[in-house]
């Protein structure tokens, strides 16, 4: 069933999937979903990017209901809907949760998920299920080894140089009041929102990127 659906979604726009079982990581919700499908795109974040990741979701969704399994999408940060059940989980779950148990990654020091092929360009959906999939491998720990370049060249000094690890996950990689301060004189000068330096400038994102150095976006949570 896992090759299937993956070979399905991969076909139709994503760059990554993964499976994550986390079991004992949800609320009692959704405690019964214990099991994610955890997909990723390789592109700018906009709302092409949104667009291609709901459709990804629909198509395992109607994957799942054809095989009888139930199932419960989680929007994209970026495409959050208020006053509805799935906005009361977000504080219980992280796309990044996901991905990092289903290994598709870590949490870089800029506090973004970290993928070994496509660096911290990733933009991230769920689908929580009960469909018993085979689960990958977790990540445990941050792979980023002694590189600090986001750190060093992060504008505002948001980024602590903390590490991230599962045992420790709440660890403060950023400090997210300075990241907001610039980002706010940045769209007030220059009439963008996000910076993006501490993506651009990861090593591991910046090789399939080296002939386009404008394509960045800013990573959610």
């Amino acid at each position: 069933m896992n090759g299937t659906l993956k070979k399905e979604l991969l076909g139709s726009g994503a760059a990554v999937v993964g499976v994550a079982l986390l079991r004992g990581a949800l609320g009692k919700e959704i405690a019964h979903l214990e099991t994610a499908i955890s997909i990723g795109v390789d592109r700018k974040l906009n709302e092409d990017t949104i667009s291609l990741l709901v459709s990804l979701q629909k198509k395992a969704a109607q994957y799942l209901k054809r095989k009888g399994y139930r199932y419960l999408c989680i929007p994209p940060d970026s495409d959050r809907i208020k006053n509805t059940f799935v906005s009361k989980l977000y504080p219980l779950f992280t796309h990044k949760m996901a991905a990092t148990s289903a290994g598709l990654g870590w949490i870089g020091k800029n506090g973004l998920l970290i993928s070994p092929d496509f660096g911290p360009r990733l933009s991230l959906a769920t689908i929580l299920t009960n469909a018993p999939l085979q689960a990958g491998t977790p990540i445990e720990f941050s792979l980023c080894g002694d590189c600090g370049m986001c750190m060093e060249f992060c504008p505002s000094d948001a980024i602590t140089g903390e590490e991230w690890s599962r045992r420790e996950p709440y660890s403060e990689l950023i400090q997210m009041d300075r990241c907001a301060s610039h980002k706010k004189k940045s769209k007030a000068l220059h009439g963008k929102p996000n910076c993006g330096l501490c993506i651009t400038i990861c090593p591991y994102g910046r090789k399939p990127y080296k002939n386009d150095p404008e394509n960045s976006f800013v990573q959610t949570e």
